[in-house]
């Protein structure tokens, strides 16, 4: 991102929290949470008190690209106006008309009057440049402008070197080994793009990485209800290690059976997500151990409508559809086949699977099957 467009969108962040910046007292239908040259966080509140909470990423080659706009929210409404706003372009792209966009269509769609948007105006620093017509700047700002990455890191560090003469064990709620792999995906993506090396898609890389932040400071995640490894530190590619299910359940009896035998305490699933992400959910397989009923079929792919298109939402986080998965194998009352090798699973397999299930749910809907048919 140019230094002249990074002071432009500080200047234009400076505005939004100055208007909208979450108060004490604050009555008004749209508030600003937290705001960074990275981030936004906002809240919208209906006429029926109902709080919408909706999140902006701001890429690395905005204002080209418009910030990726997503939301928990399961309400349609919500989703069709997020979807909408993240197809802009142009001048639209801006982030003070971006907020205007949402605005508007959040109050009109849920019948919410509209606040007075008059002083909210786009490119708040076009009226600071100086007599050549070039933006002023000092030599400090330029250096900080440069690294737009560690901005919101620096600011949440604050004295994590250090508490009472001891090295601070979190960082934002996040390990200091995730927060250090976090800074290592980020950086590595930094530098594939200066190279032009360009994997996946600005919206996917910002919206994983908001789901890999999620997950770090997730309870479910500091319990060992599960962990995550990214595979050659992928984004696209991720190993789930379910550690705990329903202690009532027989798959969990079988696990400590599996710890025993194998020295595994864990059922691996992968993720792996296309550039198109949130837009289409990732696929989603067993590795090992072998499962029986479950709604797990050939290769390990699993027979959820959630993990299909028709049945993806862009609102679902990804701990969620974890936690979704876990809740479905014991559902389906799975069981691990002890008498079965781990090499019986591949990828193509799964892939080729998960096809045909998905075909014959296009065609016949969707019911839940037998668990004895897997």
């Amino acid at each position: 991102m140019a230094s002249t467009i990074l002071v432009e969108l500080k200047e234009d962040i400076k505005q939004l929290e100055k208007l909208f910046l979450k108060k004490t007292n604050d009555t008004s239908c749209f508030r600003i949470i937290t705001a960074s040259i990275n981030e936004l966080v906002c809240e919208f509140i209906d006429v029926n008190k109902k709080k919408y909470r909706i999140n902006a990423n701001i890429t690395e080659n905005y204002p080209q690209s418009p910030p990726v706009w997503f939301s928990e929210s399961e309400d349609s409404i919500i989703i069709e106006i997020i979807e909408k706003i993240n197809t802009t372009t142009d001048e639209n792209n801006k982030i003070v008309n971006q907020v205007k966009l949402l605005i508007t269509d959040l109050c009109h769609s849920k019948k919410t009057p509209l606040p007075d948007l008059s002083h909210l105006n786009n490119s708040a620093i076009s009226s600071q440049n100086n007599d050549s017509g070039h933006v002023s700047t000092n030599n400090s700002d330029n250096e900080n402008d440069m690294d737009m990455d560690t901005e919101v890191e620096s600011n949440n560090l604050g004295e994590d070197e250090s508490v009472s003469g001891e090295v601070k064990k979190e960082i934002d709620g996040i390990s200091r080994d995730n927060w250090e792999l976090l800074q290592k995906v980020k950086n590595s993506q930094r530098q594939d793009y200066l190279k032009g090396i360009n994997y996946g898609s600005p919206m996917a890389n910002d919206r994983l990485m908001k789901e890999l932040r999620d997950i770090f400071k997730s309870d479910n995640y500091k319990n060992g209800i599960y962990t995550v490894e990214l595979k050659n530190d992928s984004l696209y590619d991720w190993n789930v290690y379910l550690h705990k299910v329903d202690p009532d359940s027989a798959l969990f009896e079988d696990l400590k059976i599996y710890k025993e035998k194998e020295q595994k305490d864990y059922i691996l699933l992968n993720f792996i997500f296309k550039d198109n992400f949130p837009f289409e959910p990732p696929f989603v397989r067993v590795v090992c151990p072998i499962i029986k009923g479950g709604y797990v079929l050939t290769g390990g792919a699993i027979c959820m409508e959630l993990l299909t298109k028709q049945g993806w939402s862009s609102a679902y986080c990804i701990e969620s559809v974890i936690l979704q998965i876990s809740a479905t194998l014991v559902k389906g009352k799975a069981r691990i086949e002890f008498d079965k090798k781990p090499h019986l699973y591949s990828l193509s397999s799964a892939q080729v699977a998960f096809k045909s299930l998905s075909q014959m749910h296009e065609k016949n809907g969707w019911h839940t099957p037998n668990p004895n048919d897997g």
